[in-house]
């Protein structure tokens, strides 16, 4: 009995290995850690090169007479000696006092050509300085700037004692844009993974059960597509605004000094942000949701939904690094491709609202957004009306038969 119950065991996994093996989408799934180590990658790439994006821009600034800027200058090539490429401070800019230089120094925050993370002046024993929030470092580096300069000058005993002060910036900057380019793609894609796989079960679930045939022959089967589309959205809405009221009010709950960092992001577009934040992740969710709705309705069995589900969220994450990197680099091709590719458009157009203050390509954005959702859906029921339901079939066999 022993090689018979082996022969007819190995005869089933034969059959299910080759079910499983000999089928294009396994070799996806070989290669789905290596390509989403990938797109992971990328994504974490585009999310340093946004948040660096103004680094280039930022500039420490000391206000100090023209015969105290060369003892600056050497305590600065001296100091950055000590220091790597990944923990360097920002380029020392050194200007002469210009009337009330508190008031210069603090202009100096509020200005288009550089971007100050730091400002001192005053004299170099007790200096006062500016810093933005999140600028610590900065403000100790030109401290210690004033320390050092006082003991080349005079004694190696002396020491500046120097007052510091956190403002608030009231005006836009690009590393404030960047970061909150990357954050709002990055939310979008987090969300929409999360909630748009929804579709796939409760379609799957009710062809298995025929409650979706019943439904078709009810009413127009887009209306079917549809109206789930909506369902599906209104749960992931009540998602969205329970976790969106908890993150609201999480700077009251954080310590001044992370409060304050958050505070530097910034937007171009100004207060309408959220509302195009919530309609391009609706756009998202609805346009991923479409496609997930397709393959419910295309799998009848949760293997089949894995297999066909892994190619999708593949997908969904070379979407996200296309839009991620056009966070950090609005002004390239791959921000440009990344706006006119419909499944990316929603990720990369948050990205755009926060980086540029145009608003009439917003327009065009949802407009195109919403066409391709409902060319997904169409496609999707007609996918499902001729391989489940079969209704296609008999104007081909009559056409043949003629």
């Amino acid at each position: 009995m022993m090689p018979r119950f082996l022969r007819h065991a190995l005869t089933i996994a034969r059959r299910d290995l080759t079910a499983t093996v000999m089928t294009p989408t396994f070799l996806l799934f070989l290669l789905s850690p290596l390509l989403m180590i990938g797109f992971g990658i990328i994504g974490g790439l585009s999310g340093q090169a946004a948040g660096a994006a103004g680094e280039a821009r930022q500039v420490l600034v000391a206000i100090v007479p023209a015969g105290q800027q060369d003892s600056l200058r050497a305590a600065d090539r001296e100091l950055r000696s000590v220091f790597s490429r990944d923990s360097a401070r920002p380029k020392l800019q050194l200007e002469a006092p210009q009337g009330d230089a508190a008031r210069q120094a603090r202009a100096l925050f509020d200005s288009d050509a550089i971007e100050a993370a730091a400002v001192l002046y005053g004299p170099l024993d007790h200096p006062m300085i500016l810093r933005r929030a999140g600028a610590e470092a900065e403000g100790r580096y030109l401290a210690a700037l004033a320390t050092q300069a006082l003991r080349a000058a005079h004694a190696p005993g002396v020491r500046s004692t120097a007052r510091f002060e956190t403002i608030a910036v009231q005006a836009p900057t690009v590393s404030g844009r960047g970061q909150a380019a990357y954050f709002s793609t990055f939310a979008i894609f987090l969300v929409t993974l999360m909630l748009s796989g929804q579709a796939v079960g409760a379609m799957a679930e009710e062809r298995s059960n025929k409650v979706i045939e019943i439904l078709a022959a009810a009413v127009p089967l887009e209306s079917v597509f549809f109206g789930k589309l909506l369902g599906a959205f209104g749960s992931a809405l009540l998602f969205v605004a329970f976790w969106g009221t908890l993150v609201a009010n999480l700077p009251k709950l954080m310590p001044a000094g992370m409060a304050g960092a958050l505070s530097d992001l910034s937007v171009a577009v100004g207060p309408i942000f959220p509302l195009l934040l919530i309609g391009y992740f609706v756009m998202a969710y609805l346009l991923q949701s479409a496609v997930f709705l397709g393959v419910g309705s295309l799998a009848s069995t949760q293997r089949e939904i894995q297999m066909l589900s892994l190619p999708i969220t593949i997908f969904q994450f070379a979407m996200f690094g296309m839009a991620s990197y056009a966070a950090g680099n609005p002004e390239s091709w791959v921000a440009t491709a990344a706006e006119i590719v419909p499944f990316s458009s929603p990720m990369a157009m948050a990205a755009r609202a926060a980086n540029a203050p145009e608003l009439w390509p917003h327009a065009l954005a949802f407009a195109w957004q919403g066409l391709w959702v409902a060319i997904t859906l169409t496609i999707a029921a007609r996918l499902f009306r001729r391989g489940v339901l079969k209704s296609g079939s008999p104007k081909r066999r009559k056409k043949a038969a003629v």
